[in-house]
């Protein structure tokens, strides 16, 4: 019988870094999945990043993951969104290619020591005293391992709707695993039913896209790997376009709303709130004339363009009317038709914020199956889990990212301490230390801790170590030097739109002027550093002010993440807690304080009884 450190079932995106980790540490790694040919797919959008999920991508990659790398490879249209705005929300965003990405992903796995893949089908997990022992594949064979790692994606007993429609099936028409959830729910996991669809892909050659608006890349070329150069030509990136709903569009979709699967009653899953179906939208958003969609190539090697924003669980008759009532799209061929999926999803509040579950030891789940949307919400849980099932077999405290540390530690923190009604969205807006959670800084953030767990190599660590040297050096120069009210400094100034000094002035204070940017010290300055050194100097003096800010109310935070809370908490024998909160601790059981205090339902009268007892019963001085 075969036998391995760390099984990973799935290979998602989830999946790919989860192996992918525990191989790079060292660990005898299978990963099992239904179908090779669908590693890393993208049965969805064709991009990765963007608001949030971006700056994600950048935390992968500084922890020593593999997404940023990966997209780098495949990128066929990079911008940098909201560059209007302040570096707390820019983010970056590619058009990936769908051949390219998958393949570049399984060269990667496939060349990795210690990892082997298997082409299976995972029905059952061997369990022993609450602890996981391995998995039995759908042919009756066992596999034995210390830890298992479940990323099954959106296969969970996965069914495809289409109007009155219903149908037992992966993407792609690919199998779904029909028993895995089951024996989850009867090892004591609730089980909750979820609901995603995806849009038509249309023949390139059949759009007019005279009737669309171009969206072009940006001409500065971008990254996500902080380890790579960008490798792409600007000028001649993929365009994308946009187009608009018009009022014969949300006509038919009224006419027919009843056909739909979830206005027709078909729909037992919860859907994604923030990425709802065309006709949720005219339904929730009855008072909107039009409601934009985006043209966007999924690959260079084949023409199907993907319908950005037009996600429909409608009969393949009414989509034909729907998407031809569309500028530009009066006469396309729809190669593939939208449907929607419904799949099994764990209850995640059963998870501790390793991502191991509180039911079994050693088992652990990352992904959609925690009840998230997105290739890179995915991701960033796989790679977590991958690593925190390391160090478990090593004996080492798991890697808990805080909220003011990263995207993935809201993400994380979020699931484990709130759950789940719907697919979980990352979005900036659920991040409140947002400003210290930066495309930009994402390496300072975290690369000492993908260093500290053994994915980050040491020539990498190196030029990082230096880089933090090299913006405390330039930092303190500029405090250092001052310019004077001299004639010509003055008129500098005044031609680039700056008041003009009277009294002297160091250059570190001049950059706080909003209209001084970098390029206008290094007249006064010579260029000495790197553009990310310079970018991130930049930063921190133009946002001092907010940094602080933030950082103060992280610190408080942090203050009550100090205040432990035994696991084996009795909480019936603490008086006077609201019944509520009585029932989420007790449901959730968090770890600190501070976790406890975002509990929904838990307020903070509830809180302050509970730092009384710890005191009391001596758990916290």
């Amino acid at each position: 019988m075969d036998q391995y450190e760390i099984i990973v079932v799935g290979g998602g995106h989830a999946g790919c870094e989860a192996s992918l980790a525990a191989a790079r540490k060292h660990h005898k790694t299978l990963l099992i999945t239904g179908n090779i040919k669908n590693i890393a797919d993208m049965p969805c959008n064709p991009s990765i990043g963007g608001p949030a999920k971006g700056i994600v991508v950048r935390e992968i990659d500084a922890l020593g993951g593999e997404m940023g790398k990966n997209i780098d490879k495949a990128a066929i249209q990079v911008k940098m969104l909201n560059t209007k705005k302040g570096p707390a929300v820019q983010a970056l965003r590619a058009q990936a290619d769908k051949v390219t990405y998958p393949k570049e992903m399984l060269k990667t796995l496939q060349s990795q020591e210690n990892l082997t893949i298997l082409e299976a089908m995972v029905e059952d997990i061997i369990i022993e005293d609450k602890k996981v022992k391995g998995v039995v594949l759908e042919n009756g064979t066992s596999i034995l391992s210390d830890i298992v790692i479940l990323t099954t994606g959106t296969y969970l007993k996965a069914d495809i709707l289409v109007g009155d429609r219903r149908y037992r099936s992966g993407p792609h028409d690919e199998k779904p695993s029909n028993f895995l959830s089951d024996k989850l729910k009867q090892l004591g996991f609730n089980i909750k039913r979820l609901k995603t669809g995806t849009p038509p892909r249309l023949d390139k050659k059949t759009i007019d896209f005279t009737k669309a608006s171009m969206e072009l890349g940006d001409k500065i070329g971008y990254t996500f790997s902080f380890e790579n150069e960008p490798n792409y030509d600007v000028d001649k990136q993929e365009p994308c376009y946009l187009i608009y709903t018009n009022k014969r569009t949300h006509e038919i979709i009224k006419e027919h709303l009843n056909e739909s699967s979830m206005y027709g009653g078909y729909v037992e899953g919860v859907g994604p709130r923030y990425c709802p179906s065309i006709e949720d939208k005219i339904v929730r958003f009855s008072d909107k004339e039009r409601h934009q969609l985006f043209l966007e190539p999924e690959s260079l090697y084949y023409d199907d363009i993907y319908l950005q924003g037009f996600s429909t669980s409608m009969p393949h008759y009414v989509q034909e009317q729907m998407i031809r009532s569309l500028p530009g799209l009066e006469h396309v061929r729809i190669v593939k038709y939208a449907y929607a999926i419904e799949y099994d999803a764990i209850d995640s509040k059963q998870l501790t914020q390793s991502l191991e579950t509180k039911i079994i030891k050693g088992l652990y789940t990352a992904g959609q199956i925690n009840g998230t949307s997105g290739y890179e919400e995915a991701a960033c849980q796989g790679l977590i889990a991958g690593i925190n099932a390391s160090l478990n077999l090593e004996g080492k405290a798991p890697l808990i990212l805080k909220r003011n540390e990263a995207y993935m530690g809201v993400l994380i923190d979020d699931l484990v301490t709130k759950g789940v009604i719907d697919p979980y969205r990352l979005l900036t807006s659920r991040a409140e230390y947002r400003l210290l959670l930066r495309h930009d800084n994402a390496d300072i953030r975290l690369t000492q801790y993908g260093y500290d767990v053994g994915l980050i190599p040491e020539e990498r660590y190196k030029k990082f170590k230096q880089k933090l040297k090299d913006i405390k050096n330039l930092t303190q120069e500029l405090k250092n030097n001052k310019v004077t009210p001299k004639k010509t400094v003055n008129e500098y100034l005044a031609n680039i739109g700056s008041a003009e000094l009277k009294d002297g002035i160091t250059l570190y204070d001049l950059l706080k002027r909003p209209e001084i940017s970098f390029d206008k010290i290094q007249y006064f300055y010579p260029n000495k550093y790197s553009k990310e050194v310079y970018e991130q100097v930049e930063i921190n003096i133009k946002y001092e002010g907010y940094i602080l800010k933030a950082n103060k109310e992280a610190e408080k935070m942090l203050a009550l993440e100090n205040i432990k809370i035994p696991e084996n908490m009795n909480y019936d024998d603490i008086k006077n807690l609201a019944s509520e909160a009585l029932q989420k601790l007790k449901e959730i059981r968090p770890t600190t304080i501070s976790q406890a205090s975002r509990i929904s339902g838990v307020n903070p009268a509830d809180i302050a009884i509970l730092i009384v007892y710890l005191k009391k019963e001596k758990f916290y001085e």
